[in-house]
């Protein structure tokens, strides 16, 4: 575990110039900031927060891998109006402000590193009383890393509503992400959760940007792991159909790389603080949602099955709503193809292509095989049909 007061002396001691030997660190400072993040999210649902320091947070990669992050805030000061935000200027309940100097934030980061008890650096901000100053220093924070002390691990930057082209672009030259929040599904419900964004120029418009930088072939901005976005779910009364089709405009259009779902959770001193919280498995639903359409590569009038009349998920697997809709008899898996198995409830990407390659030696005979090759017979059961075998439970279907 790594407490505020060892991260704080690691700052204060370490050697490099960019803090000088006189340098200090408050942990009251790295405790504010580091849990500032809290609603900026870097992994899905109930990723784990190393206690010791709210600023450490393990993410996921593609293949699997967990790995440590620096999170934080570059400064807890903010003259944005966002109802659900503690940070806000409009929240009665403001706490202290804090801010980072670039080199301070190098520093720790590099120490941390040093130590192997980081592989990288997720690093947003409230906007200052200028986004422009703040985004200026958070650049300059990843300059300081990569070309003064050739720091080679991993670095995701948050761009600040309204930040210039030019800042982003530095920006993306410096990062391996970068992602701006997109908050809300759509204008209306920005201009219900912060008076002061414009949803438009602000957010949509900073994104294409990010995407024009990427797509120009002779840029330095080649931004390894693109950018990604997020949002905050059941703030405002946006239905989960709302946020599905601001999400394929994101996919298609934008070109995120993923998108992010925070569920709303009310907090003392803001303006929503009387609202009720939003469930945690809507979130996790809306996940779910979004693994279909991206990973599994289901259509959306297929998605489409799983909302319900008021264009919300209920607290059930999506796949299980739409294969009850959408499937006309039991797919016999020694003859369905690949997209065929995948819209079969318990059986995922490596399930069935384990299924595909079997059935090239010979025949699956039963369930026990199915089970052995990571198939979650109860929930697949009712959709197969297996060397004239089918489960008898399922009535939607006549014998």
């Amino acid at each position: 575990m790594v407490t505020l007061e060892k991260i704080a002396h690691l700052a204060s001691d370490c050697r490099f110039d960019s803090l000088g030997p006189d340098a200090q660190m408050d942990s009251e400072k790295l405790s504010m900031l580091g849990g500032g993040t809290r609603h900026d999210v870097c992994a899905s649902t109930f990723s784990p927060r190393s206690p010791g320091l709210p600023g450490i947070c393990h993410s996921f990669t593609q293949d699997g891998r967990c790995v440590s992050l620096f999170k934080t805030l570059y400064t807890n000061y903010c003259s944005h109006q966002c109802n659900y935000c503690t940070n806000a200027a409009n929240c009665s309940q403001k706490t202290r402000a804090f801010t980072y100097t670039p080199q301070e934030l190098a520093g720790i980061t590099l120490s941390l590193y040093q130590g192997n008890y980081i592989e990288g650096l997720f690093l947003s901000s409230g906007s200052g009383r200028n986004e422009d100053v703040v985004m200026e220093k958070i650049v300059e924070t990843a300059r300081l890393l990569r070309e003064k002390h050739a720091f080679a691990g991993y670095i995701h930057l948050k761009v600040l509503p309204g930040a210039s082209r030019s800042h982003i672009q530095e920006a993306m030259e410096l990062a391996d992400r970068v992602s701006i929040n997109l908050e809300a599904s759509s204008p209306a419900h920005m201009n219900e959760m912060s008076a002061t964004k414009n949803y438009e120029t602000d957010i949509i418009q900073r994104q294409r940007y990010i995407r024009d930088l990427m797509s120009k072939t002779d840029r330095k901005a080649s931004l390894p792991a693109g950018q990604t976005t997020q949002l905050v779910v059941g703030a405002g009364a946006e239905s989960d159909m709302e946020i599905f089709k601001r999400i394929l405009y994101e996919y298609r259009e934008i070109g995120v790389k993923r998108a992010y779902y925070s569920a709303f959770s009310p907090q003392r001193g803001t303006p929503f603080e009387s609202r009720a919280p939003q469930q945690k498995w809507r979130e996790h639903r809306l996940y779910q949602m979004d693994w279909l359409y991206r990973i599994y590569h289901f259509q959306p009038q297929e998605i489409h099955h799983a909302f319900d009349e008021n264009g919300f998920l209920g607290n059930a697997d999506p796949k299980m709503a739409i294969a009850r809709q959408s499937m006309d008899s039991p797919a016999d898996p020694n003859v369905a193809s690949y997209s065929e198995l995948l819209r079969i409830p318990g059986i995922g990407p490596r399930s069935a292509q384990r299924i595909i390659a079997l059935r090239k030696m010979h025949p699956i005979k039963g369930k026990t095989e199915l089970a052995q090759m990571g198939v979650r017979i109860k929930r697949a059961a009712p959709f197969l049909k297996i060397n004239g075998w089918r489960d008898s439970t399922l009535l939607m279907w006549s014998a």
